[in-house]
């Protein structure tokens, strides 16, 4: 990548980033559902239940987000405190998304009134230790503060970046929960998390536009490539790299460079 070049891009995806990365992005995008609280704990719930589930088609991503809110009596944070067994029970059977199904659900949400019996806010199970320059490990340590030992049909719906799974749900969540700009698309609720620890959460958009500009070389969407990525997108902003998550995802959706 000559010195032109580099430049070129830059400008090119500062423009794209500043262009998808406004109000009107949330309303088509499961970044909505987390968006309809103020609660710090029920966004939280809400944004890592509607990241869960984010494979597939964004609009029954959206309505799969919204039954399990309806489930909630749409107060996560208080369902997930207060919930009776007869609640748990009734969840079970339910059909939920894909292959996210009630037992899951019922699971998730034993998992989070555990977690914040013991917890202010999800963060603390993500912090970023000071030798570490992403959130590989912090990944690994959540899932085991999340799931326990203890084997479950669950556990597949938290990848393991040690594994190589691009962890892109997890990912996706993170920048919502720790970027903070003046574009209010994502929260920036976690203060205590520094966002130039964020990556790009790698999915068939991001990987797709990201060979096309030549910001990575591996095929695979894995947290190899993942970690690849971080190293061109923090040569063009150090400080607020996954801001460029908005521009390849736009120009992947949107098929600009097709």
């Amino acid at each position: 990548m000559n010195m032109l070049k580099f430049e070129e891009l830059r400008s090119f995806l500062d423009e794209k980033a500043d262009q998808y990365n406004a109000p009107n992005f949330i309303e088509n995008d499961p970044i909505q559902i987390p968006h309809r609280f103020s609660v710090k704990q029920d966004i939280e719930i809400a944004g890592f239940l509607a990241a869960t589930i984010s494979w597939g088609n964004r609009k029954s991503i959206i309505n799969s987000a919204n039954k399990m809110l309806e489930i909630m009596g749409n107060s996560p944070y208080d369902f997930v405190l207060n919930y009776s067994e007869k609640d748990l029970k009734d969840i079970q059977d339910k059909s939920i998304h894909r292959t996210f199904n009630g037992e899951d659900f019922s699971y998730f949400i034993k998992q989070f009134n555990r977690i914040y019996k013991e917890n202010e806010s999800l963060e603390n199970l993500f912090k970023v230790k000071d030798s570490e320059t992403n959130f590989l490990h912090a990944i690994e340590r959540f899932r085991s503060g999340f799931l326990e030992t203890e084997k479950h049909r669950s556990h597949k719906h938290i990848s393991s970046p040690y594994k190589n799974s691009s962890a892109k749900r997890i990912i996706m969540f993170l920048r919502w929960m720790v970027r903070k700009d003046k574009h209010g698309v994502d929260f920036g609720i976690w203060e205590n998390i520094d966002q130039k620890h964020l990556s790009i959460p790698l999915d068939v958009h991001t990987g797709n536009i990201s060979r096309k500009l030549g910001l990575v070389l591996r095929t695979q969407n894995d947290w190899k490539t993942v970690e690849e990525l971080d190293i061109a997108i923090r040569k063009f902003d150090e400080k607020d790299p996954a801001k460029y998550d908005f521009a390849l995802f736009g120009l992947g959706v949107t098929k600009e460079l097709m």
